[in-house]
């Protein structure tokens, strides 16, 4: 292979970034480099990023080199980028922080006390490292494949890969030296110093012309204040858990970020990284430590996002106007929560409640107190109710979240653990899956089979949001806005009829207070439900797709963006609805103490109404909450303990909706009978009517009712139909 000549290779990099121009709508030129250029010069942007495919239109033959050889010619470019910035330089620029003021002063001084024809030596001459005020990063090809951590090997070294994983820690940013200053003490030169590698020898005898004539052997002392330094930010990459071959575990990799790269990733975070893969050179004793092995890492030039399951990059764009309506219109929140997780049959509430879950309601902050905002939700049934098939799903669905099981999460697990740093040796705190999960879902998987021990270190995040440490000389608060999914059979393993719901679920009231919703799930026998179950199921293992329904289902990215975009929203409860809900919380709490086989009810229950009452107004993106998501929520609380309650009715007489319609509203007027002091029989419609709404019936099953009960001649209506008054 011929020699490359770098010299033309740098003169087609300074022609690519003057020439390179695309047109606009109006056929006009844009010089999309031309225009960086000018900002680089004027100090308005930091960082700049050429795109490979444009470099391929003008020349893929440098595509190719550059990919072979991207450290060489990253510095080709800057060296480009450097000569070219005095040209597109339009004004004078104020100098921005004290380095500049540093330069200007030296290059003064310079021109004053300095004999034109002398010539300096080499290493007092300002090196290119210290007088560039920019960052050069390259984008990756479209056409380049992403890598495996697994697959970087020896033959990519050098190389520009694309590797994708999640990033399990990174470290704090700190400032790393790129060229080191040093003063003489005999003749006052500057020496630099550029480093290259993550440790240096710091020059001690003076190299200048004076010092070496009058051999006065003047030492240098390092000048922090005219050196150089660029962030430096540590991130640790794992690969994904599906392309681990059978039988190994995740391999990892080192990734330095510098300049505008830091700050990208927190750990948790779905990445696709570019960068170049090169040996790390240790010097001195790490080396003697190290032996003949050598240590890999990846240079970052460009951090993205990713989603969780496809290849896609978040999308952070706004939904179109015509996606909205076709989300948004008739029976929308049906097929919303029809779309989640289509090939499970059934649970359409339980969809729902998860729906809400996904969306969260408004977190208040009322002078220096909490209340949080994310709904907690704990699934309950009987086993094969495809409770952690929709643990899973929504793992997949949310942007945020992590997967957890039982018995196979510690307390420190989920919370944090103090670790000993590798790199500094200082105690650190590791964040387990909750402090990870923050911003979005935790999904706990066998919930009940968790150690008691390890249960009580979710309490605290479950309400007040936060973790509380202090553990080896660290004393710490960390942040767990997280919302709680977690599945759990109950305490015999199938629930037990003949037990009440508190020896069934033996979970402790504190804990489940701490529930918004506890979705109790029976399997119970049925001929027609069973057969409509088993056709459904067969159906999805023959063709791996749900079944044909009357609606199609909203895929995944579009369900992301949609409940990104309701989350933005921030309801509020009006005035005129909060009588009517400090009513019905009451008339919960009455009802709890009636009957004796219902679970806990308390002031965190009247919360819990809130925040799904304010999620289903966030869905239907409105400002305020009205009566209908009020009874929604409401309607949700009574569904959730449904699979128990017909169990007692069935071993009795089945009611029919219109008789339990019918003792409700007689319920009513004689409330309304020992309020007004015996003139009882009248009852307000619309107050009947939302009586029974808030116990899961229909207005159209309230009609019903309504229209029988007049025909049988129990009750009249009169004629404007506002009032109920009994014969």
């Amino acid at each position: 292979m011929a020699r490359k000549d770098y010299a033309a290779e740098k003169e087609k990099c300074k022609r690519f970034l003057q020439e390179f121009y695309s047109e606009d709508d109006n056929g006009k030129k844009v010089f999309k480099y031309g225009a960086q250029l000018v900002a680089l010069a004027h100090r308005e942007q930091v960082s700049i990023f050429v795109d490979l495919d444009d470099v391929a239109e003008e020349d893929p033959e440098l595509v190719e080199s550059i990919c072979e050889n991207a450290k060489r010619y990253t510095g080709l470019f800057a060296d480009a980028i450097h000569e070219l910035l005095p040209e597109y330089k339009e004004r004078d620029i104020v100098a921005k922080d004290s380095l500049d003021v540093y330069i200007e002063h030296r290059l003064m001084m310079e021109q004053r006390g300095r004999d034109p024809a002398d010539t300096r030596d080499a290493r007092n001459q300002y090196p290119a490292e210290l007088m560039r005020r920019f960052e050069l990063y390259f984008k990756p090809p479209t056409t380049a494949k992403p890598k495996v951590v697994r697959d970087v090997r020896a033959e990519s070294i050098g190389n520009l890969v694309n590797v994708r994983g999640i990033v399990t820690r990174a470290t704090e940013v700190k400032p790393m030296m790129a060229v080191a200053t040093y003063t003489c003490d005999q003749c006052g030169a500057e020496t630099y110093q550029p480093i290259q590698s993550p440790t240096f020898m710091p020059l001690v005898m003076c190299p200048s012309q004076e010092c070496v004539t009058n051999k006065s052997g003047g030492r240098l002392y390092l000048q922090t204040r005219g050196s150089k330094f660029v962030k430096f930010q540590e991130l640790r990459i794992q690969e994904h858990s599906d392309q681990v071959p059978v039988g190994n575990i995740p391999r990892s990799m080192s990734v330095y970020a510098r300049g505008e790269n830091t700050r990208l990733a927190q750990p948790g975070d779905h990445v696709a990284i570019t960068g170049v893969f090169l040996p790390l050179l240790r010097t001195g004793f790490k080396q003697a430590t190290q032996g003949l092995l050598s240590e890999t890492y990846l240079e970052a030039h460009n951090i993205t996002l990713m989603n969780k399951s496809e290849d896609d990059e978040l999308g952070s764009d706004d939904l179109t106007e015509e996606e909205l309506r076709g989300i948004t219109e008739e029976g929308f929140y049906e097929k919303l929560a029809g779309s989640i997780a289509p090939e499970i049959y059934g649970h359409e509430d339980v969809k729902k409640a998860l729906l809400l879950l996904l969306v969260g309601g408004v977190q208040q902050a009322p002078k220096g107190m909490k209340i949080r905002g994310n709904i907690n939700i704990c699934l309950m049934g009987d086993p094969g109710v495809a409770k952690s098939q929709l643990l899973s799903y929504i793992d997949r669905l949310a942007p945020r979240s992590q997967y957890t099981t039982g018995r196979g999460s510690s307390g420190v697990g989920l919370t944090a653990a103090v670790m000993r740093d590798s790199v500094t040796g200082e105690m650190t705190l590791e964040g387990g899956a909750l402090v990870l999960a923050d911003q979005g879902v935790c999904c706990i998987d066998e919930f009940d089979k968790m150690a008691d021990a390890d249960r009580t270190a979710i309490h605290e995040v479950m309400e007040q949001q936060t973790i509380s440490i202090a553990k080896a000389g660290i004393m710490t608060s960390l942040n767990a806005r997280c919302s709680i999914l977690a599945a759990a059979n109950p305490a015999y393993g199938r629930y037990n009829p003949r037990k009440t719901i508190e020896q069934n679920i033996q979970l402790p009231a504190a804990l489940l207070s701490r529930f918004d919703l506890l979705w109790l799930i029976q399997d119970k026998p049925d001929a027609d439900s069973d057969l409509r179950l088993a056709q459904h199921i067969t159906y999805v293992h023959q063709h791996c797709r749900q079944p044909p329904t009357h609606f199609t289902p909203i895929d995944m990215k579009l369900m992301r963006r949609y409940i990104a975009v309701c989350k933005k929203r921030q309801p509020v409860v009006p005035e005129s609805l909060a009588d009517y809900i400090t009513a019905a919380y009451v008339e919960m709490r009455k009802e709890a103490r009636v009957s004796k086989d219902t679970t806990f009810t308390s002031a965190r229950t009247l919360l819990s109404i809130l925040r799904l009452s304010t999620a289903l107004a966030r869905l239907r993106m409105m400002e305020t909450v009205e009566k209908e998501d009020v009874n929604e929520a409401m309607r949700m609380m009574e569904m959730s303990k449904d699979s128990l309650q017909a169990d007692k009715s069935s071993a009795t007489r089945t009611q029919r909706p219109a008789d339990v319609i019918f003792s409700l509203v007689r319920e009513l007027s004689t409330e309304g009978a020992a309020g007004r002091g015996g003139g009882g029989g009248v009852v307000r419609m619309a107050e009947a009517e939302q009586r029974c709404i808030s116990r899961g019936f229909t207005p159209a099953q309230f009609q019903e009712a309504l229209e029988e009960y007049e025909e049988l001649n129990v009750w009249q209506v009169n004629q404007a139909r506002t009032r109920v008054t009994f014969v």
